[in-house]
């Protein structure tokens, strides 16, 4: 490997790992519910970076679009606690 394909490989991989730091993201989970009858749902969501700053806003937009209105956002999850929801979110596992 010249030194020159070495500069330009190590400059794309600095490039990818700062692109993949921007895109970083979080998981929240969530409870809501919708009326007429009243059902209520359990959820777990993945977020992008920015809207882990404010998640009930990203949660409710998301979910909005089924007619489900927000109730609470919970926690800030590890991936393996996220994984470790998924029987009790059901459909709801990352579906918004």
């Amino acid at each position: 490997m010249t030194r020159a394909t070495r500069i330009a490989f190590i400059v794309t991989v600095a490039l990818g790992l700062s692109a993949a730091a921007a895109r970083a993201e979080c998981i929240v989970d969530y409870k809501a519910k919708r009326d007429g009858p009243l059902q209520l749902h359990y959820g777990v969501i993945q977020l992008d970076e920015a809207e882990c700053e404010e998640p009930a806003l990203a949660v409710a937009e998301r979910i909005a679009v089924d007619g489900w209105t927000l109730l609470t956002v919970m926690d800030r999850l590890t991936e393996a606690e996220a994984e470790e929801r998924q029987g009790d979110a059901g459909a709801y596992y990352l579906r918004y």
